[in-house]
């Protein structure tokens, strides 16, 4: 899967003689740019609109990984609250006598 489908790849040096304010600008418009190096990608601008989606999408992939391998490792035995608690050496009334954090 191509994360920015459709980018527009400008060299270090292309970039350079284009400036940060016209890289900027483009991105602001919606235009994603890949900048390379050698033929490598090695930067990307973008806009905040689609750094928030792509910072979405992450969170939405990890959580979707989380689920899946809950779901595979999954042996249907139930741990109960208190059993957890006394496993790290708590009860809930150690826990309750904890002081809050600010």
């Amino acid at each position: 899967m191509e994360l920015l489908h459709g980018a527009t790849e400008v060299s270090v040096t292309e970039a350079a003689q284009q400036g940060v304010a016209r890289l900027v600008a483009d991105a602001e418009h919606g235009a994603d740019v890949v900048v390379t190096r050698r033929q490598r990608p090695v930067a990307a601008v973008v806009s905040m609109q689609r750094f928030h989606e792509l910072e979405t999408a992450a969170a939405d992939l990890r959580d979707l990984a989380l689920v899946l391998a809950r779901t595979v490792t999954d042996t249907g035995e139930r741990v109960s609250l208190d059993a957890v608690l006394t496993a790290f050496g708590h009860t809930r009334e150690s826990l309750a006598a904890l002081p809050d954090d600010e």
